[in-house]
């Protein structure tokens, strides 16, 4: 036995009701029988026209060469864009998605979270103009179907088959990473071929890449043409580090970024905090977070703390960002890279003031400092 839509074999996850065997282990995304086929989404002729695109920017020429390598690679296979934190992967993606449209393909581009989702939705309608874009995440699913479809990883269920086109934005992050409910129904959506883009790679897509699977395209360095702000790490007891924390949001005059393991500690550190400085702080919880947002970034609050909720998808400039405990098993290398990979990312704020706070060694923080500074040595060579 084989679920159509996840591909599970384990025949644990398989129950026998009333009119046959189904999935359990996918059915929050709708029951489906073993014996069903798929029900194909009727999707509307690509037109012609429609594909042109306007930046408000030049590509440098490091991506212009992956734009143009991606955009050769796709039509035979699997492409994996492993660029650093900024450089600019989702406009590297434009050509390859202009010339699947212009063969009057199915185009998707799905991201692990709806606010991102919403945010790029608007970006790229404003630069596909004569493309029909719409966004499809929870509260957003009127319309299903444009030309060019942004969604969720959660919505693939909605396109077996569909999508000749499937741009697999942050494909390590949660909760595509490790979940291969999702991994199987994102490839069960899609009938072409996939453009995986990341800053950090997980075993899966390591794997591939050692395969010779899949096209495997890199760029090391920003658009603003400098180094990736490698943090600094420091290692105290408990009491120490919480008064050197104090001491370094006092003396610092840029806005902050605080990151901390867990919600609870967010609350606490909000508590504690705001007698002191001006500062507010977003977790999964928070309600609006986008008015937060733009509060920080019109300097209004000075420091903003946060989970790993905003690790990815979020630009500002003139930032440093601070880890709490970085140490914790909640952060991994991939998430300490994407953190601190905040920090640097608009000219001419192209530093950034990074501090790991640790009360104890990790593995996972020296990995971070080490691929950091891996980058920068290979886009020093390649200069």
């Amino acid at each position: 036995m084989q679920c159509p839509r996840c591909k599970n074999t384990d025949v644990a996850y398989f129950y026998k009701g009333s009119k046959g065997y189904y999935c359990r282990k996918c059915i929050k995304f709708k029951r489906i029988l073993l014996e069903e086929e798929l029900e194909v989404f009727d999707v509307k002729e690509i037109k012609e026209g429609i594909s042109e695109y306007t930046l408000p920017f030049t590509l440098t020429p490091q991506q212009e060469q992956v734009s143009k390598q991606c955009k050769e690679a796709i039509l035979h296979q699997d492409v994996l864009l492993h660029c650093v934190c900024g450089a600019g992967k989702t406009e590297i993606t434009y050509r390859s998605i202009q010339q699947a449209l212009d063969l009057k393909q199915k185009v998707a581009f799905s991201i692990p979270r709806r606010q991102v989702v919403l945010e790029l939705g608007k970006r790229l309608q404003s630069v596909f103009k004569d493309c029909k874009v719409i966004t499809v995440c929870m509260g957003h699913t009127e319309e299903l179907d444009g030309d060019l479809i942004v969604l969720t990883m959660h919505q693939l269920y909605r396109y077996p088959k569909c999508f000749d086109l499937l741009i697999v934005d942050e494909a390590d992050a949660f909760p595509y990473k490790g979940n291969e409910v999702l991994k199987n129904i994102a490839l069960n959506s899609c009938k072409g071929h996939i453009i995986y883009t990341t800053a950090t790679l997980d075993e899966y897509l390591k794997q591939r890449v050692q395969d010779q699977s899949i096209a495997y395209l890199t760029l090391h360095r920003r658009p603003t043409n400098a180094l990736l702000p490698v943090p600094r790490v420091i290692t105290l007891p408990n009491l120490f580090l919480w008064f050197y924390l104090l001491y370094r949001l006092s003396r610092n005059q840029r806005k902050i970024m605080l990151f901390v393991p867990t919600i609870a500690m967010a609350k606490r550190m909000y508590k504690w905090l705001k007698l002191y400085f001006r500062i507010d702080y977003i977790t999964s919880e928070t309600e609006d977070p986008q008015s937060i947002l733009m509060r920080f970034k019109h300097q209004q609050i000075k420091v903003i703390i946060t989970t790993t909720i905003l690790e990815r998808g979020i630009t500002i400039s003139d930032v440093d960002v601070y880890v709490l405990y970085a140490n914790h098993e909640v952060f991994d290398e991939a998430s300490l890279v994407q953190m601190v990979g905040r920090m640097g990312r608009v000219a001419p704020f192209v530093k950034g003031d990074g501090i790991l706070f640790c009360n104890a060694y990790s593995e996972e923080v020296h990995r971070c400092i080490k691929q950091l500074r891996r980058s920068n040595e290979v886009s020093m060579v390649y200069e």
